[in-house]
């Protein structure tokens, strides 16, 4: 199997070596450079419109979702732990992570306009690569955190001090940076020929590769083997944590609070297992077996897991319900102050007045 691609790769080098087909070539390149067009999911125009209406109510759900959690634990004093500033972060990979692919591909389902520029394809490919890569480390980050304060509380709140939260969260986006940089680099580092059009809905790794007129089998196994080391390493210290953490939540005395921790861990894992599996899926296969059905996978992990994220990590806890209740009604109070402030001097009998509180107790 080596052998025939070595001597495709062969062939394709001396065809492109001959003066007219390297001058197509090159002509080929250049207008690959100049951009690309975006295929997308379908093409049937009762699907584009069914598809529109569904992926702009999901990224609508993930930014109120994302930045509503993002300024509530920013307005709330008491969510100002090391658990809500991980969770502020992952909000913040979710919503760019989304909006770096969402909008261009809901333009192109509304206007048909399916043109991408070269600088446009590679700027969405390596914002991508890196809010992903972040959420990953990001995920390690929590699950490690949730194990010290289940396992060692008494050593928690030492142990995850301000600054070592912001050294972990700045290590995360510095390891993604360098990882979106080397798999942009081995995405579009080589000389593209042939049609230009990319068969997906953004310019993912495999898509663009299978574009190139050069050798890519050494690209795309730098690739796989970075996908799989970022991969491999959060995924193994978020199985070990959440290990840990049940085997201490089997322990407890409380029946309720066991069965209530365990099913909070379930719910995350089966949350990281839908990111990293799809993940894994689309980057560790080889490029020629990539096909439509990776569409489907991949949206998963752009548009679906950026949505339950909040809902799965934060909206199903107390505290962030307690929180989010005491903010509505400061909200609502600081409403009613204004409209009676704003009401004119001749309306004072317009204005409401609190009833008073029952009396409970005589």
């Amino acid at each position: 199997m080596r052998s025939e691609q070595q001597e495709e790769e062969v062939k394709m080098q001396v065809v492109c070596k001959t003066p007219a087909v390297s001058s197509q070539l090159g002509t080929a390149a250049n207008a690959s450079q100049a951009g690309f067009l975006l295929l997308g999911i379908t093409d049937s125009p009762g699907g584009q419109s069914l598809l529109f209406g569904l992926l702009l109510s999901m990224y609508l759900v993930t930014l109120v979702g994302n930045i509503g959690l993002m300024v509530l634990v920013w307005l709330v004093p008491s969510l100002h732990t090391p658990m809500y500033f991980f969770l502020t972060h992952l909000s913040f990979t979710d919503v760019c992570s989304s909006t770096v692919i969402c909008p261009r591909m809901l333009t192109a389902l509304w206007s048909g306009k399916k043109a991408i520029s070269f600088a446009a394809c590679v700027t969405q490919f390596h914002g991508f690569s890196l809010f992903a890569t972040a959420e990953c480390h990001l995920l390690a980050v929590m699950a490690y955190d949730r194990y010290v304060a289940v396992c060692q509380p008494l050593l928690y709140l030492s142990a995850f001090s301000g600054r070592l939260c912001w050294r972990l969260v700045a290590s995360s986006y510095l390891l993604a940076f360098l990882s979106a940089t080397i798999y942009t680099s081995c995405t579009f580092g080589g000389s593209f020929c042939g049609p230009k059009q990319i068969d997906h809905f953004f310019c993912d790794a495999s898509p663009v590769l299978k574009l190139s007129c050069s050798a890519t089998r050494s690209r795309e196994e730098a690739i796989a083997l970075l996908v799989a080391l970022n991969g491999v390493a959060t995924a193994t210290t978020i199985l070990a944590s959440y290990s840990c953490i049940l085997c201490t939540v089997l322990r407890m005395s409380s029946p309720q609070g066991s069965s209530r921790a365990f099913k909070t861990c379930l719910s995350h894992l089966a949350a990281v297992s839908l990111y990293y599996g799809t993940i894994f899926f689309t980057y560790l296969q080889p490029v020629s077996s990539h096909g439509r059905r990776d569409k489907v996978v991949s949206i998963f992990y752009t548009v679906i897991t950026p949505m339950l994220n909040p809902f799965i990590y934060s909206l199903r806890n107390k505290e962030v319900q307690g929180a989010l209740v005491k903010c509505s009604s400061r909200v609502l109070n600081h409403c009613q102050h204004a409209r009676l402030v704003a009401a004119p001097k001749g309306a004072d009998h317009l204005r409401w007045e609190r009833p008073p509180s029952p009396q409970i107790f005589p």
